[in-house]
């Protein structure tokens, strides 16, 4: 997300300046996070589009996406059939068990420490924004203001766009997600042809009664650029816009996410907003703004910058990534 553009106010600081790099730079206590960075370490305790700043076309090279393989030889395996020396010779019970084996075998259970808890991510943009100019710039209203619907997002020098990133750490932070017991809804995957716009963006997670939403991005900003930052809703109580319920929540979402990205990524906070702390606080932004449940935004990187950039096309990071947003996530929702 870059910090460019009409609709962009300085970021406003919620709290006393003291409390949030206190909060991070005791996360940075655990070995082994940024090399050089004293500050950042890692955290084991408590642990709309923010690209709607953006306009501009980004090519769309093909992009990996993350996925568990399942094993061939389980369908190769499966029965096909039945013998007739293995037919039984009561009617009544041969119709039973056929009927008993055409019903489809129940969902499993969740399980896992987040079961019951319900978790919306947020895939920045989409990949087909560029080719829909004209849906994405129309207006709609996110609670203090009129804004793009979306926008085409950013992407790095040589053409990997924002919208591909987004969708791809959005997969594997799912997979880790759903692997601890929670419920995974994504805003869009890859499914609809532009958006969803900003307010549905959030609509989509106020509707789930979700537990947490977070919404991931990669910045647009100059080279030189380096690090992610945290972007934690303002107060904001106004128009169809009121934030007050979730700002403290929020905010504590936001400090646990930061705080084990750091650990499991090495990567440092943001050296251009933040004064530091990898933690931003915004009020402009719609999909906060109309935010009815815990929600921040990630920006993990900047995508015009080059060291920014080999990390974010890794996709070794890119795992680490969704392996830190997850621990957050988790340390959030399990209190």
């Amino acid at each position: 997300m870059s910090y460019t553009g009409p609709d962009f106010e300085p970021p406003q600081p919620r709290r006393s300046p003291l409390r949030r790099p206190l909060t991070v730079a005791i996360a940075a206590l655990v070995p082994g996070a940024l090399l050089g960075w004293g500050v950042y370490a890692a955290v084991g305790g408590p642990d709309d589009d923010g690209g709607a700043d953006r306009a501009g076309g980004a090519r769309t090279p093909a992009a990996s996406s993350p996925g568990v393989s399942a094993s061939a030889g389980a369908d190769a395996e499966a029965p096909t059939g039945t013998s007739p020396s293995a037919t039984p010779r009561n009617p009544t019970a041969s119709a039973s068990a056929s009927a008993s084996a055409s019903k489809p075998a129940p969902a499993a259970p969740a399980k896992g420490p987040l079961k019951g808890k319900v978790v919306v991510i947020d895939p920045g943009h989409n990949p087909g924004n560029f080719q829909h100019p004209s849906d994405i710039n129309r207006k709609v209203n996110v609670g203090t203001h009129w804004k793009e619907c979306d926008t085409t997002g950013t992407a790095t020098e040589a053409g990997w766009p924002e919208a591909k990133f987004t969708l791809d750490v959005a997969h594997r932070l799912r997979t880790l997600l759903e692997a601890q017991g929670a419920t995974v809804k994504l805003t869009q995957d890859g499914d609809r042809p532009f958006g969803p716009c900003v307010d549905e963006r959030a609509r989509i997670g106020n509707e789930a009664k979700a537990d947490a939403a977070v919404s991931i991005h990669a910045d647009g900003s100059g080279a030189g650029n380096r690090g992610f930052h945290v972007i934690l809703p303002g107060s904001v109580h106004d128009g169809e816009a009121d934030t007050r319920a979730i700002v403290a929540p929020s905010a504590e979402l936001g400090e646990r996410i930061a705080g084990n990205f750091v650990r499991a990524t090495g990567s440092a906070p943001s050296n251009y907003v933040g004064g530091g702390t990898g933690l931003v606080t915004r009020t402009d932004l719609g999909g906060l703004n109309l935010s009815t449940v815990p929600k921040v935004f990630i920006e993990c990187g900047n995508m015009r910058d080059d060291k920014d950039a080999s990390l974010l096309t890794s996709n070794d990071w890119r795992q680490k990534a969704a392996q830190g947003m997850s621990e957050g996530i988790v340390s959030f929702l399990r209190g």
